[in-house]
């Protein structure tokens, strides 16, 4: 049954500005949100637009609440006819939306009969690996040449734009064959070094795992998958990892033993044992992170790093996943990284507070015993 308002049901097949210049005050609305320096934008019924800044949610307080209308006609704005009729059938939608230079991911939704947006800022220049303060080991891994590497953590926290620095980084560095899948595109890459071919799921591709079988026919060396949905997509990339691709993708999850379980347990049971030895043999690292509220404003990441080496390939194949935390406690001098000692050095060094470390920290009992 269709909950539309009927305000929008009167016009699914061309989408058109209503009185008051609706794309005027979107671009206004986005110019609020790059001059806040917001990581997003919300439109919801009867809520003024709300931009999230530093972690928190922030009303923009000269804008006036919006109707269930202004929020249809915004959405107008951003979308093409074909995809508003989409969005009505399927009553939710991820798209990107691009004004100027300024980039957004956005998704569209339905929520008690009203139209609701979430709009997540792309930043037009992809910064380095030194200007989002991450560890330069992450360009070690974006040159091997085959593997798979994920970079997980919350929703939020800034893995995307994690995995498009190490995409620079090899853009930059190597001429290779870059394949990226992704729904929505979001970075767009300039060629320098490297071909790079981006592909959107459901206008470039049917959907991500048709995608990645493609690349075996397509002289693929580097394939960026937006996020693992699904054991066949999974067993694709792991594959591809297997014979000659390096392979980079993300999960929701939370750190390196949760990520493998997570993959493992996608499979039905009579599929584990296969995916574990995959998975043990085509590893080749897990970086986990979060953004944590720096005193000096905005955020700087807090991280876990597992590299995978012969300890961590024989826990992974004999079920024993769990023991995986102490390898990496313990393998600061095999490369390791450890999220509360990471934790530690940034409340050291007086960058974040004590109180934000154990909020980030999932094992905040320890981190009172390292400091």
């Amino acid at each position: 049954m269709n909950t539309m308002p009927e305000t929008s049901q009167n016009n699914t097949s061309q989408p058109q500005s209503a009185s008051g210049d609706y794309a005027q005050r979107l671009d206004s609305l986005i110019q609020s949100t790059s001059q806040e320096g917001a990581s997003d934008l919300h439109f919801s019924v009867g809520r003024r637009p709300t931009v999230r800044i530093a972690g928190k949610l922030v009303p923009l307080g000269k804008e006036q609440p919006l109707s269930a209308e202004d929020i249809e006609n915004i959405l107008k704005e951003m979308i093409s006819a074909e995809r508003y009729e989409e969005f009505h059938a399927k009553q939710e939608i991820d798209f990107s939306y691009t004004h100027e230079a300024t980039r957004f991911r956005c998704n569209a939704f339905v929520q008690q009969g009203v139209v609701g947006i979430a709009m997540r800022f792309i930043p037009h220049e992809i910064r380095s690996f030194e200007e989002l303060n991450l560890p330069s080991v992450l360009g070690d891994f974006a040159l091997q040449e085959q593997g798979f590497f994920l970079v997980v953590g919350p929703v939020g926290h800034g893995k995307t734009t994690t995995l498009a620095s190490m995409i620079q980084y090899i853009n930059m560095t190597n001429s290779v064959h870059i394949v990226t899948i992704e729904d929505p595109i979001e970075y767009l890459y300039e060629q320098q070094q490297s071909v790079i071919d981006q592909r959107e799921v459901g206008t470039d591709t049917e959907d991500f795992s048709t995608a990645l079988k493609s690349i075996f026919r397509q002289d693929v060396d580097v394939v960026l998958v937006g996020e693992m949905r699904g054991p066949e997509t999974i067993s694709t990339a792991v594959t591809a990892a297997e014979t000659g691709h390096l392979v980079l993708s993300t999960l929701h999850t939370n750190d390196a033993p949760q990520t493998i379980d997570r993959i493992i347990d996608s499979f039905p049971a009579n599929q584990q044992q296969q995916i574990r030895a995959q998975l043990a043999s085509s590893l080749s690292g897990i970086f986990s992170q979060r953004l944590v509220p720096a005193v000096s404003g905005g955020v700087i990441p807090a991280y876990e790093l597992l590299v995978n080496n012969n300890a961590v390939r024989n826990l992974i194949r004999e079920e024993r996943v769990h023991e995986i935390k102490s390898v990496i406690e313990t393998g600061q001098d095999r490369g390791m990284v450890d999220m509360n000692r990471s934790l530690v050095d940034h409340v050291r060094s007086g960058e974040i507070t004590m109180e934000n470390a154990k909020r980030s920290s999932l094992q905040p009992d320890l981190l009172d015993k390292l400091l």
